[in-house]
C-alpha cells in the first residue's frame, strides 16, 4: 500500500478532525495569558502556532497509541471489529511509527516554546499515554482522559509566559470534567461488552440510567469552573454569554441519549462537542479583544 494511503488511513483511525475538541481551549488558554501579561497578541503568532502543533503532535500520539494498545480489545468488540488495525488495512508497524513521528513533533514544538515547555514534555507524554491503561483497571478512566485534555490550556499558558497561572487550572478542571462527561456517554454503547471483557467503566459499574446521572454532573462542575474561571480573570459579559452557550449546548446533548435509546450518541458525541469547544472559544475571544489587553 502507498505511504500516503496508509497515512490518510491512519490520520482517519485516529479521528484527526476531532483535534477541533481541545485545541480551542488551549488557545483560550493562550489568550488569556496574552492578556493577563500585558502582551501584544500580533507578537505572539508563532508561539500561537507551535502551540497548535504541539497539541496536534501530542492528540495524535496519544490516539495512534490508544488504538494500537487497544487492537485486540477492539478486535473482538462488534462496534469496533472494523477499525483499521483489527480490520488488517494498517499494520502495527506503520501505527507505531506514527506514533514515534507524532512524539517527535510534540518535543520540537514544546522545545521551540520555551525551556519549561520542553522539560515538561516528558510529563504530558506520560499522562496522554498512561490513559489507554486505566480503563483495565479503574471505573475513573473517564476522568483520566478529560485530565489528559484539560491540561492543554494550562500547557498553553506555559508555553506563551515560561510560567504557570494558578488561575488557569480552572479552565484545565472545566476541559477535564467536559470530556469525562462526554466520554461516559459516549461508554454507555459499550456496557455489554465491558461487562463481558472485564473492562472497566463508569457505566459498567452504575449501570447506564446512573451513569448518565454522572456525566450530567460531571457537566454541571464544568460550568462552574468556567463561571470561576472568567469571575477569576475579571471577563466581561461575552465570556459569560459563551458559558450560557455551552449550557445550552449541553443539555441539548444530554436530551439526546437515553438509558433505553442510545442511537444518537455519536450526534451527542461528535457535533454538539465540537460547538461547545468553538463557540466557547468565539466567545471568548471576543471578550478578550473588545476588552483589549490590560493597560
Amino acid at each position: 500500500m502507498p505511504f500516503w494511503k496508509r497515512l490518510r488511513l491512519t490520520l482517519d483511525m485516529i479521528k484527526f478532525e476531532h483535534s477541533v475538541f481541545a485545541l480551542p481551549f488551549a488557545l483560550t488558554g493562550a489568550l488569556l495569558a496574552i492578556r493577563e501579561n500585558h502582551l501584544l497578541p500580533a507578537a505572539f503568532g508563532e508561539k500561537l502556532l507551535w502551540i497548535v502543533v504541539a497539541m496536534v503532535g501530542a492528540r495524535s500520539a496519544a490516539m495512534a497509541f490508544n488504538r494500537i494498545l487497544d487492537a485486540s480489545i477492539d478486535a473482538r468488540n462488534p462496534r469496533t471489529n472494523m477499525r483499521h488495525i483489527p480490520a488488517g488495512t494498517l499494520t502495527i508497524g506503520f501505527a507505531w511509527g506514527f506514533v514515534g513521528t507524532s512524539v517527535l513533533v510534540f518535543l520540537f514544538a514544546a522545545r521551540a516554546l520555551n525551556p519549561l515547555c520542553f522539560k515538561l514534555a516528558p510529563v504530558a507524554l506520560a499522562l496522554v499515554f498512561f490513559y489507554s491503561y486505566t480503563k483495565r483497571f479503574t471505573a475513573f478512566s473517564h476522568l483520566v482522559l478529560g485530565l489528559s485534555l484539560g491540561v492543554a490550556p494550562a500547557a498553553a499558558w506555559i508555553g506563551v509566559t515560561g510560567t504557570l497561572d494558578p488561575r488557569i487550572l480552572w479552565l484545565t478542571a472545566a476541559v477535564t470534567f467536559w470530556t469525562a462527561g462526554f466520554d461516559v456517554i459516549y461508554s454507555c454503547q459499550d456496557f455489554e461488552f465491558d461487562r463481558s471483557a472485564g473492562l472497566f467503566s463508569l457505566p459498567r459499574r452504575y449501570g447506564i440510567a446512573r451513569a448518565l446521572w454522572i456525566a450530567r454532573l460531571f457537566h454541571l462542575a464544568m460550568i462552574a469552573c468556567l463561571i470561576s474561571l472568567s469571575l477569576s480573570f475579571q471577563l466581561g459579559w461575552l465570556s459569560l454569554a459563551g458559558i450560557g452557550a455551552v449550557v445550552l449546548l449541553l443539555l441539548y446533548e444530554h436530551s439526546l441519549v437515553k438509558a433505553n435509546d442510545l442511537s444518537r450518541v455519536n450526534a451527542a458525541f461528535f457535533t454538539v462537542n465540537g460547538y461547545v469547544s468553538v463557540l466557547f472559544f468565539l466567545f471568548w475571544a471576543a471578550d478578550m479583544y473588545f476588552l483589549g489587553v490590560r493597560t
